[in-house]
């Protein structure tokens, strides 16, 4: 299992950051994913979906995980890599799973953003690491993360300090 970072994951882990930071400007939740090919291409990007309906499952990393699903098949999805502003809770490590992912870079860990969003009604955070998740599984995925855990946690600082 390869747990480095390259200069690429890094650019593309900001990118998601950015994301992250233009759907929060539009009134959405500050996350963000994106799958990328072997060669670091980006196939796809996608904010998170909370709004307008209020979809609590609405995580940018499922929604993300269910487009690539039914766009690439489990032999395309092994070689890839879902990039998030902040490590996948454990319904969206079970997408990557089931989606056949075959790595995920993070930014800002899950024990980080529970600790800054508390119990807010629209994140309830779970402590729940995306390697235990993938340890409960039967096949393995490359994780790497936390990752410049100070700017994920930017974007999260002002958002979740609001009224709900």
């Amino acid at each position: 299992m390869n747990d480095t970072a390259s200069d690429r994951d890094l650019a593309l882990l900001r990118r998601t950051y950015a994301l992250a930071s233009e759907v929060a400007a539009s009134g959405n939740h500050p996350f963000a994913a994106i799958l990328a090919g072997p060669d670091g291409e980006v196939m796809m990007e996608q904010g998170n979906a909370f709004m307008p309906d209020h979809d609590m499952t609405g995580h940018a990393e499922r929604v993300l995980m269910t487009r690539a699903s039914t766009t690439y098949g489990a032999e395309v999805l092994a070689g890839c890599t879902m990039f998030t502003s902040a490590e996948p809770c454990a319904m969206c490590t079970g997408a990557a799973y089931w989606a056949g992912i075959g790595r995920i870079v993070y930014g800002l860990g899950e024990t980080r953003l529970k600790a800054m969003t508390g119990n807010h009604p629209e994140n309830p955070t779970l402590d729940l690491p995306c390697r235990t998740v993938i340890a409960a599984g039967q096949r393995e995925i490359d994780v790497v993360g936390p990752l410049l855990e100070e700017e994920g946690a930017e974007l999260h600082r002002a958002f979740w300090s609001r009224e709900a």
